[in-house]
Protein backbone atom coordinates (compact mmCIF):
# COMPACT_ATOMS: atom_id res chain seq x y z
CA UNK A 1 0.00 0.00 0.00
CA UNK A 2 1.07 3.39 -0.74
CA UNK A 3 1.71 5.88 1.92
CA UNK A 4 0.12 9.11 1.96
CA UNK A 5 2.35 12.18 2.27
CA UNK A 6 2.83 12.92 6.32
CA UNK A 7 1.07 16.28 7.96
CA UNK A 8 2.24 19.23 9.34
CA UNK A 9 1.82 17.98 12.65
CA UNK A 10 3.41 14.14 11.98
CA UNK A 11 6.55 15.70 10.93
CA UNK A 12 8.04 14.40 13.93
CA UNK A 13 7.91 11.00 12.30
CA UNK A 14 10.40 9.05 15.02
CA UNK A 15 8.49 11.07 17.80
CA UNK A 16 11.43 12.41 19.44
CA UNK A 17 11.67 13.33 23.12
CA UNK A 18 14.22 15.51 22.55
CA UNK A 19 15.50 18.58 24.14
CA UNK A 20 16.11 21.27 21.45
CA UNK A 21 19.24 23.20 23.55
CA UNK A 22 22.06 23.53 20.83
CA UNK A 23 22.48 27.15 20.68
CA UNK A 24 23.42 28.43 16.97
CA UNK A 25 26.90 29.15 17.90
CA UNK A 26 27.10 25.62 19.61
CA UNK A 27 26.07 23.90 15.76
CA UNK A 28 28.50 26.24 14.41
CA UNK A 29 31.33 24.76 16.68
CA UNK A 30 29.90 21.17 16.81
CA UNK A 31 30.15 22.06 12.08
CA UNK A 32 33.88 22.70 12.34
CA UNK A 33 34.67 19.77 15.22
CA UNK A 34 33.40 17.24 13.16
CA UNK A 35 35.71 18.51 10.08
CA UNK A 36 38.73 19.10 11.96
CA UNK A 37 39.77 15.68 13.62
CA UNK A 38 42.35 13.82 14.58
CA UNK A 39 42.42 12.64 10.63
CA UNK A 40 44.13 16.14 9.99
CA UNK A 41 46.56 16.29 13.06
CA UNK A 42 47.70 12.83 13.07
CA UNK A 43 46.69 10.69 10.09
CA UNK A 44 47.90 13.52 7.59
CA UNK A 45 51.16 12.57 7.63
CA UNK A 46 50.62 8.86 5.93
CA UNK A 47 48.85 10.99 3.34
CA UNK A 48 51.33 13.03 2.30
CA UNK A 49 54.15 10.55 2.50
CA UNK A 50 51.49 8.26 0.12
CA UNK A 51 50.84 11.00 -2.54
CA UNK A 52 53.53 13.71 -1.72
CA UNK A 53 52.70 17.52 -2.68
CA UNK A 54 50.00 15.90 -4.85
CA UNK A 55 48.12 15.40 -1.72
CA UNK A 56 46.59 19.40 -1.95
CA UNK A 57 44.63 18.10 -4.92
CA UNK A 58 43.35 14.80 -3.41
CA UNK A 59 42.06 17.21 -0.84
CA UNK A 60 40.10 19.83 -2.92
CA UNK A 61 38.52 17.35 -4.70
CA UNK A 62 37.36 15.25 -1.48
CA UNK A 63 36.12 18.94 -0.41
CA UNK A 64 34.21 19.64 -3.08
CA UNK A 65 32.47 15.84 -3.04
CA UNK A 66 31.48 16.03 0.87
CA UNK A 67 30.50 19.96 0.45
CA UNK A 68 27.67 18.05 -1.67
CA UNK A 69 27.03 15.33 0.48
CA UNK A 70 26.52 18.02 3.38
CA UNK A 71 24.06 20.23 0.99
CA UNK A 72 22.26 16.82 0.62
CA UNK A 73 22.15 15.95 4.22
CA UNK A 74 21.52 19.65 5.01
CA UNK A 75 18.43 19.62 2.80
CA UNK A 76 16.56 16.57 4.47
CA UNK A 77 17.29 17.57 7.82
CA UNK A 78 15.82 21.10 7.28
CA UNK A 79 12.41 19.41 5.96
CA UNK A 80 12.80 16.49 8.20
CA UNK A 81 15.00 17.23 11.42
CA UNK A 82 15.65 14.01 13.46
CA UNK A 83 18.45 12.53 15.57
CA UNK A 84 18.54 9.65 13.08
CA UNK A 85 19.88 12.27 10.55
CA UNK A 86 21.26 9.90 7.48
CA UNK A 87 20.46 6.13 9.60
CA UNK A 88 16.72 7.55 9.29
CA UNK A 89 16.79 8.48 6.00
CA UNK A 90 18.27 5.71 4.71
CA UNK A 91 15.19 3.40 6.69
CA UNK A 92 12.36 6.07 5.06
CA UNK A 93 13.90 6.54 1.50
CA UNK A 94 15.98 3.46 0.52
CA UNK A 95 15.10 0.02 2.25
CA UNK A 96 14.59 -0.71 6.03
CA UNK A 97 17.68 -3.24 5.95
CA UNK A 98 19.82 -0.01 4.91
CA UNK A 99 18.73 1.74 8.22
CA UNK A 100 19.34 -1.33 9.60
CA UNK A 101 22.79 -1.41 8.34
CA UNK A 102 23.83 2.31 8.94
CA UNK A 103 22.51 2.21 12.35
CA UNK A 104 24.59 -0.74 13.72
CA UNK A 105 26.97 -0.06 11.75
CA UNK A 106 27.31 3.18 14.22
CA UNK A 107 28.20 0.52 16.74
CA UNK A 108 31.54 -0.81 14.34
CA UNK A 109 31.84 2.39 13.03
CA UNK A 110 31.43 3.56 17.08
CA UNK A 111 33.91 0.79 18.30
CA UNK A 112 36.98 1.36 15.19
CA UNK A 113 36.71 5.13 15.87
CA UNK A 114 37.17 5.32 19.62
CA UNK A 115 39.52 2.71 19.83
CA UNK A 116 41.83 4.61 17.08
CA UNK A 117 41.20 8.13 18.16
CA UNK A 118 42.20 6.86 21.80
CA UNK A 119 45.18 5.08 20.77
CA UNK A 120 46.46 8.77 19.13
CA UNK A 121 45.32 9.95 22.30
CA UNK A 122 47.46 7.74 24.38
CA UNK A 123 50.28 8.72 22.70
CA UNK A 124 50.52 12.34 22.44
CA UNK A 125 50.11 12.01 26.56
CA UNK A 126 53.18 9.93 26.41
CA UNK A 127 55.29 12.56 25.30
CA UNK A 128 54.63 13.56 28.62
CA UNK A 129 54.55 10.59 30.47
CA UNK A 130 56.17 8.04 28.74
CA UNK A 131 55.70 4.97 30.89
CA UNK A 132 52.28 5.44 31.23
CA UNK A 133 50.24 2.81 29.41
CA UNK A 134 47.67 3.99 26.39
CA UNK A 135 45.10 2.22 27.90
CA UNK A 136 44.58 3.91 31.13
CA UNK A 137 44.55 7.43 29.22
CA UNK A 138 41.98 6.10 27.20
CA UNK A 139 39.84 4.87 30.46
CA UNK A 140 39.96 8.22 31.91
CA UNK A 141 39.35 10.15 28.61
CA UNK A 142 35.99 7.51 27.45
CA UNK A 143 34.65 8.35 31.54
CA UNK A 144 34.92 12.19 31.79
CA UNK A 145 33.17 12.27 28.04
CA UNK A 146 30.68 10.37 29.57
CA UNK A 147 29.96 12.45 32.42
CA UNK A 148 29.42 15.25 30.07
CA UNK A 149 27.08 13.87 27.90
CA UNK A 150 25.06 12.26 30.58
CA UNK A 151 24.47 16.18 32.03
CA UNK A 152 22.56 17.25 28.97
CA UNK A 153 23.17 17.85 25.85
CA UNK A 154 23.70 21.62 26.37
CA UNK A 155 27.00 20.65 28.32
CA UNK A 156 27.92 18.52 25.15
CA UNK A 157 27.56 21.44 22.95
CA UNK A 158 29.67 23.79 25.26
CA UNK A 159 32.64 21.34 25.55
CA UNK A 160 32.09 21.27 21.69
CA UNK A 161 32.36 24.75 21.72
CA UNK A 162 35.55 25.00 22.81
CA UNK A 163 37.00 22.46 21.55
CA UNK A 164 36.48 23.58 18.38
CA UNK A 165 37.69 26.60 19.43
CA UNK A 166 41.42 25.55 20.37
CA UNK A 167 41.86 23.59 17.11
CA UNK A 168 40.21 26.53 14.96
CA UNK A 169 43.26 28.90 16.77
CA UNK A 170 45.82 25.92 15.96
CA UNK A 171 45.30 25.25 12.76
CA UNK A 172 45.26 29.02 11.78
CA UNK A 173 48.18 29.91 13.37
CA UNK A 174 49.96 26.92 11.54
CA UNK A 175 48.51 28.35 8.51
CA UNK A 176 49.97 32.32 9.27
CA UNK A 177 53.15 31.01 10.18
CA UNK A 178 53.49 28.92 7.19
CA UNK A 179 52.54 32.33 5.16
CA UNK A 180 55.57 34.12 6.91
CA UNK A 181 57.57 31.17 6.71
CA UNK A 182 56.93 31.01 2.68
CA UNK A 183 57.41 34.67 2.25
CA UNK A 184 59.16 36.45 4.38
CA UNK A 185 61.24 33.37 5.79
CA UNK A 186 60.18 33.56 9.03
CA UNK A 187 62.30 30.48 11.15
CA UNK A 188 64.97 30.58 8.04
CA UNK A 189 67.31 32.74 8.89
CA UNK A 190 65.32 35.61 6.96
CA UNK A 191 65.21 33.46 3.58
CA UNK A 192 61.93 33.09 2.03
CA UNK A 193 61.23 29.57 1.52
CA UNK A 194 58.93 30.27 -2.18
CA UNK A 195 57.11 27.08 -3.21
CA UNK A 196 60.27 25.04 -4.63
CA UNK A 197 59.12 22.39 -2.43
CA UNK A 198 56.17 21.60 -4.37
CA UNK A 199 58.04 20.16 -7.25
CA UNK A 200 61.46 19.47 -6.13
CA UNK A 201 62.12 16.27 -4.39
CA UNK A 202 60.69 13.79 -7.53
CA UNK A 203 58.00 16.66 -8.49
CA UNK A 204 54.17 17.39 -7.75
CA UNK A 205 53.20 13.97 -8.62
CA UNK A 206 56.86 12.40 -7.01
CA UNK A 207 55.21 8.72 -6.66
CA UNK A 208 52.61 8.81 -9.78
CA UNK A 209 48.84 9.77 -10.11
CA UNK A 210 47.80 6.86 -8.59
CA UNK A 211 49.77 7.35 -5.58
CA UNK A 212 47.21 10.67 -5.03
CA UNK A 213 44.39 8.51 -5.74
CA UNK A 214 44.93 5.92 -3.42
CA UNK A 215 45.85 8.25 -0.59
CA UNK A 216 42.26 8.76 -0.86
CA UNK A 217 41.59 6.51 1.74
CA UNK A 218 43.24 8.46 4.59
CA UNK A 219 41.67 11.71 3.14
CA UNK A 220 37.90 10.48 3.77
CA UNK A 221 39.30 9.11 7.14
CA UNK A 222 40.25 12.20 7.79
CA UNK A 223 36.54 13.80 7.24
CA UNK A 224 35.06 11.69 8.89
CA UNK A 225 32.63 13.00 11.09
CA UNK A 226 31.15 15.91 8.97
CA UNK A 227 28.00 14.39 8.24
CA UNK A 228 27.25 14.05 12.09
CA UNK A 229 26.14 17.63 11.83
CA UNK A 230 22.94 15.88 10.29
CA UNK A 231 22.46 14.17 13.92
CA UNK A 232 22.39 17.40 15.90
CA UNK A 233 19.09 18.44 14.18
CA UNK A 234 16.96 16.95 16.36
CA UNK A 235 18.43 19.18 19.14
CA UNK A 236 18.89 22.42 17.17
CA UNK A 237 16.49 25.00 18.14
CA UNK A 238 16.11 27.03 14.53
CA UNK A 239 17.10 24.24 12.20
CA UNK A 240 15.66 26.41 9.36
CA UNK A 241 17.93 28.72 10.07
CA UNK A 242 21.10 27.35 11.93
CA UNK A 243 21.58 24.08 9.57
CA UNK A 244 21.58 25.89 6.59
CA UNK A 245 24.44 28.36 7.74
CA UNK A 246 26.53 25.51 9.41
CA UNK A 247 26.06 23.65 6.28
CA UNK A 248 27.03 26.47 3.71
CA UNK A 249 30.51 27.35 5.98
CA UNK A 250 31.58 23.38 5.54
CA UNK A 251 32.98 23.62 1.85
CA UNK A 252 35.09 26.73 3.11
CA UNK A 253 36.11 25.16 6.22
CA UNK A 254 37.19 22.26 4.53
CA UNK A 255 39.08 24.36 2.24
CA UNK A 256 41.21 26.25 4.89
CA UNK A 257 41.41 23.85 7.72
CA UNK A 258 42.60 21.16 5.49
CA UNK A 259 43.77 22.56 2.37
CA UNK A 260 45.39 25.25 3.56
CA UNK A 261 46.81 23.67 6.35
CA UNK A 262 48.59 21.03 4.03
CA UNK A 263 49.62 23.05 1.23
CA UNK A 264 51.55 25.12 4.01
CA UNK A 265 52.85 21.50 4.98
CA UNK A 266 53.98 20.57 2.00
CA UNK A 267 55.31 23.58 1.13
CA UNK A 268 57.37 24.77 3.95
CA UNK A 269 59.08 21.28 4.15
CA UNK A 270 59.86 18.71 1.73
CA UNK A 271 57.28 16.17 1.83
CA UNK A 272 60.00 13.41 2.36
CA UNK A 273 60.94 14.83 5.64
CA UNK A 274 57.16 14.21 6.56
CA UNK A 275 57.00 10.88 7.87
CA UNK A 276 53.78 8.84 8.28
CA UNK A 277 54.33 8.84 11.89
CA UNK A 278 53.61 11.14 14.06
CA UNK A 279 51.68 14.33 13.77
CA UNK A 280 53.42 16.97 11.16
CA UNK A 281 51.80 19.82 12.93
CA UNK A 282 54.05 19.12 15.86
CA UNK A 283 57.16 18.95 13.69
CA UNK A 284 55.99 22.46 12.06
CA UNK A 285 55.72 24.38 15.01
CA UNK A 286 59.36 22.41 16.65
CA UNK A 287 60.88 23.43 13.45
CA UNK A 288 59.47 27.34 13.63
CA UNK A 289 61.23 27.70 16.67
CA UNK A 290 58.93 28.70 19.23
CA UNK A 291 59.34 28.38 22.84
CA UNK A 292 57.55 25.00 23.54
CA UNK A 293 55.89 24.80 20.64
CA UNK A 294 55.78 21.17 20.66
CA UNK A 295 54.23 21.16 24.14
CA UNK A 296 51.64 23.50 22.92
CA UNK A 297 51.16 21.75 19.93
CA UNK A 298 50.85 18.32 21.68
CA UNK A 299 47.68 19.87 23.77
CA UNK A 300 46.26 20.90 20.81
CA UNK A 301 45.99 17.46 19.21
CA UNK A 302 44.85 16.10 22.95
CA UNK A 303 41.99 18.04 22.17
CA UNK A 304 41.33 17.48 18.86
CA UNK A 305 41.22 13.73 20.16
CA UNK A 306 38.76 14.56 23.49
CA UNK A 307 36.82 16.42 20.83
CA UNK A 308 36.40 13.37 19.18
CA UNK A 309 35.55 11.29 21.71
CA UNK A 310 33.09 13.86 23.01
CA UNK A 311 31.17 13.58 19.42
CA UNK A 312 31.66 9.96 19.54
CA UNK A 313 29.32 9.84 22.87
CA UNK A 314 27.03 12.35 21.51
CA UNK A 315 26.48 11.10 18.16
CA UNK A 316 26.35 7.58 18.68
CA UNK A 317 24.03 7.71 21.61
CA UNK A 318 21.33 9.63 19.83
CA UNK A 319 21.93 7.22 17.00
CA UNK A 320 21.07 4.59 19.33
CA UNK A 321 18.24 5.85 20.42
CA UNK A 322 16.30 7.06 16.88
CA UNK A 323 17.72 3.00 15.69
CA UNK A 324 14.88 2.35 18.88
CA UNK A 325 12.16 4.63 17.71
CA UNK A 326 12.46 3.11 14.08
CA UNK A 327 11.77 -0.30 15.68
CA UNK A 328 15.52 -1.60 14.61
CA UNK A 329 16.92 -1.34 18.56
CA UNK A 330 14.97 -2.80 21.71
CA UNK A 331 13.24 -0.55 22.79
CA UNK A 332 14.71 0.77 25.90
CA UNK A 333 17.39 2.42 24.31
CA UNK A 334 14.35 4.99 23.07
CA UNK A 335 13.81 6.04 26.92
CA UNK A 336 15.35 9.38 28.00
CA UNK A 337 15.97 10.94 31.54
CA UNK A 338 14.40 13.53 33.40
CA UNK A 339 16.82 15.90 31.41
CA UNK A 340 15.57 14.48 28.26
CA UNK A 341 19.09 12.72 27.84
CA UNK A 342 18.82 8.83 26.11
CA UNK A 343 20.84 8.21 29.02
CA UNK A 344 20.79 4.03 28.53
CA UNK A 345 21.62 4.99 24.97
CA UNK A 346 24.64 6.95 26.36
CA UNK A 347 25.32 4.21 28.62
CA UNK A 348 25.70 1.23 25.77
CA UNK A 349 27.87 3.74 24.04
CA UNK A 350 30.23 3.96 26.95
CA UNK A 351 30.28 -0.13 27.21
CA UNK A 352 31.62 0.35 23.68
CA UNK A 353 33.66 2.66 23.98
CA UNK A 354 34.90 0.31 27.01
CA UNK A 355 35.82 -2.19 24.57
CA UNK A 356 37.97 0.42 22.45
CA UNK A 357 39.82 0.95 25.68
CA UNK A 358 40.74 -3.28 25.93
CA UNK A 359 41.63 -2.88 22.56
CA UNK A 360 44.37 -0.34 23.52
CA UNK A 361 45.51 -2.67 26.14
CA UNK A 362 45.73 -5.68 24.41
CA UNK A 363 46.89 -4.56 20.82
CA UNK A 364 47.97 -0.65 21.21
CA UNK A 365 50.93 -0.81 18.14
CA UNK A 366 48.29 -2.27 15.86
CA UNK A 367 45.00 -0.49 16.69
CA UNK A 368 44.81 3.03 14.43
CA UNK A 369 45.96 1.53 11.41
CA UNK A 370 43.73 -1.16 11.18
CA UNK A 371 40.43 0.54 12.81
CA UNK A 372 41.29 3.79 10.57
CA UNK A 373 40.85 1.71 7.75
CA UNK A 374 37.70 -0.21 9.08
CA UNK A 375 36.04 3.79 10.06
CA UNK A 376 36.87 4.68 6.35
CA UNK A 377 34.32 1.30 5.24
CA UNK A 378 31.85 3.00 7.46
CA UNK A 379 32.00 6.10 6.45
CA UNK A 380 31.04 5.48 2.59
CA UNK A 381 28.49 3.65 3.61
CA UNK A 382 26.99 6.42 5.66
CA UNK A 383 27.91 8.36 2.51
CA UNK A 384 26.49 6.94 -0.15
CA UNK A 385 23.27 6.40 2.36
CA UNK A 386 22.79 10.34 2.28
CA UNK A 387 23.38 10.71 -1.92
CA UNK A 388 20.85 7.85 -2.46
CA UNK A 389 18.47 8.91 0.18
CA UNK A 390 18.17 12.24 -1.14
CA UNK A 391 17.72 11.11 -4.83
CA UNK A 392 15.03 8.94 -3.36
CA UNK A 393 13.84 11.81 -0.72
CA UNK A 394 13.61 14.49 -3.89
CA UNK A 395 11.86 11.97 -6.12
CA UNK A 396 9.44 11.85 -3.26
CA UNK A 397 8.43 15.32 -2.94
CA UNK A 398 7.99 15.77 -6.71
CA UNK A 399 5.97 13.14 -7.00
CA UNK A 400 3.61 14.93 -4.35
CA UNK A 401 4.05 17.98 -5.88
CA UNK A 402 6.35 19.36 -2.81
CA UNK A 403 9.19 20.26 -4.87
CA UNK A 404 8.94 23.97 -4.51
CA UNK A 405 7.97 23.89 -0.88
CA UNK A 406 11.65 22.77 -0.28
CA UNK A 407 13.62 25.42 1.77
CA UNK A 408 17.29 24.66 0.95
CA UNK A 409 17.67 22.78 -1.95
CA UNK A 410 21.21 20.70 -3.11
CA UNK A 411 22.92 22.53 -5.81
CA UNK A 412 23.36 21.08 -9.07
CA UNK A 413 20.56 18.24 -8.36
CA UNK A 414 20.88 15.27 -9.47
CA UNK A 415 24.00 15.20 -10.99
CA UNK A 416 26.35 16.56 -7.68
CA UNK A 417 24.66 13.32 -6.36
CA UNK A 418 25.90 11.38 -9.16
CA UNK A 419 29.41 12.71 -8.68
CA UNK A 420 29.65 11.80 -5.16
CA UNK A 421 28.52 8.42 -5.88
CA UNK A 422 31.75 8.27 -7.65
CA UNK A 423 33.70 9.28 -4.80
CA UNK A 424 32.13 6.86 -2.39
CA UNK A 425 33.26 4.24 -5.33
CA UNK A 426 37.07 5.19 -5.28
CA UNK A 427 37.40 5.39 -1.64
CA UNK A 428 36.05 1.91 -1.54
CA UNK A 429 38.25 0.75 -5.08
CA UNK A 430 41.40 2.23 -2.40
CA UNK A 431 40.39 0.46 -0.06
CA UNK A 432 40.68 -2.66 -1.94
CA UNK A 433 43.78 -2.08 -3.63
CA UNK A 434 45.65 -1.00 -0.60
CA UNK A 435 47.16 -4.20 1.36
CA UNK A 436 47.22 -2.45 4.60
CA UNK A 437 43.43 -1.59 4.38
CA UNK A 438 42.32 -4.59 2.04
CA UNK A 439 41.55 -6.74 5.21
CA UNK A 440 39.67 -4.23 6.75
CA UNK A 441 37.09 -4.63 3.29
CA UNK A 442 36.98 -8.47 3.93
CA UNK A 443 36.15 -7.58 7.60
CA UNK A 444 33.45 -5.41 6.82
CA UNK A 445 32.32 -8.07 4.32
CA UNK A 446 31.77 -10.51 7.09
CA UNK A 447 30.10 -7.73 9.22
CA UNK A 448 27.41 -6.69 6.93
CA UNK A 449 26.64 -10.35 6.17
CA UNK A 450 26.42 -10.28 10.13
CA UNK A 451 23.82 -7.40 10.35
CA UNK A 452 21.50 -9.24 7.27
CA UNK A 453 21.65 -12.10 8.98
CA UNK A 454 20.53 -9.88 12.49
CA UNK A 455 18.24 -8.22 10.55
CA UNK A 456 16.61 -11.12 9.13
CA UNK A 457 15.78 -12.87 12.48
CA UNK A 458 14.70 -9.47 13.81
CA UNK A 459 12.53 -8.56 11.43
CA UNK A 460 10.91 -12.30 11.55
CA UNK A 461 10.22 -12.29 15.15
CA UNK A 462 8.69 -8.84 15.09
CA UNK A 463 6.48 -9.99 12.26
CA UNK A 464 5.67 -13.25 14.23
CA UNK A 465 4.88 -11.06 17.76
CA UNK A 466 2.22 -8.64 15.93
CA UNK A 467 0.56 -11.45 14.18
CA UNK A 468 0.11 -13.30 17.97
CA UNK A 469 -0.45 -10.35 19.06
CA UNK A 470 -3.27 -9.34 16.37
CA UNK A 471 -6.74 -10.91 15.53
CA UNK A 472 -6.18 -13.11 12.47
CA UNK A 473 -9.02 -11.63 11.17
CA UNK A 474 -8.44 -8.40 11.89
CA UNK A 475 -7.08 -6.75 8.39
CA UNK A 476 -4.10 -4.63 8.05
CA UNK A 477 -4.81 -0.63 8.91
CA UNK A 478 -3.72 1.98 6.86
CA UNK A 479 -0.62 3.30 7.02
CA UNK A 480 0.77 -0.52 8.21
CA UNK A 481 3.39 -2.29 5.76
CA UNK A 482 5.78 -5.10 5.58
CA UNK A 483 9.14 -4.03 8.00
CA UNK A 484 11.37 -5.47 4.85
CA UNK A 485 9.42 -2.61 2.49
CA UNK A 486 10.83 0.75 2.16
CA UNK A 487 9.05 3.64 3.82
CA UNK A 488 8.95 6.51 1.86
CA UNK A 489 6.02 8.39 1.27
CA UNK A 490 4.83 8.04 -1.92
CA UNK A 491 7.90 5.80 -3.32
Amino acid sequence: MTKSAPKDHEKDYEREDLKRDLKSRHIQMIAIGGAIGTGLFYGSGWAVATAGPAIIVTYVVASVVIYFIMRALGEMSVEEPVSGAYISYANRYIHRFAGFLNGWNAFIFLLATTAAELNALGRYVQYWFPGLPIWVTAAVAVTVMFTVNVIGVKFYGEAEFWFAIIKVVAIVALILFGFAMIFFGLGNDGKAIGFSNLHDHGGFFPNGVSAAFLAIVMVAFSFGGVENLGIAAGEVKDIATTMPKAVNATFWRLMIFYVGAITVLVTVFPWTSLTGTGSPFVTVFTRIGVPAAATVMNVVVITAVLSAVNSAVFTNSRTFYNLSLQGNAPRFLGTVNHRKVPSKAVSVVFVTMAVGVLLNLLMPDQVFTVFSSVTAFALVCAWGSIVISHLRFRKAKIRNGQEDQIRYKMPLHPYSNYLALVFVAAVLVCIAILPETRISLLVSGVWVLVVFVAYTFYTRTQRQRSDRDSPADEPNQPGESDPLRSTVPGV
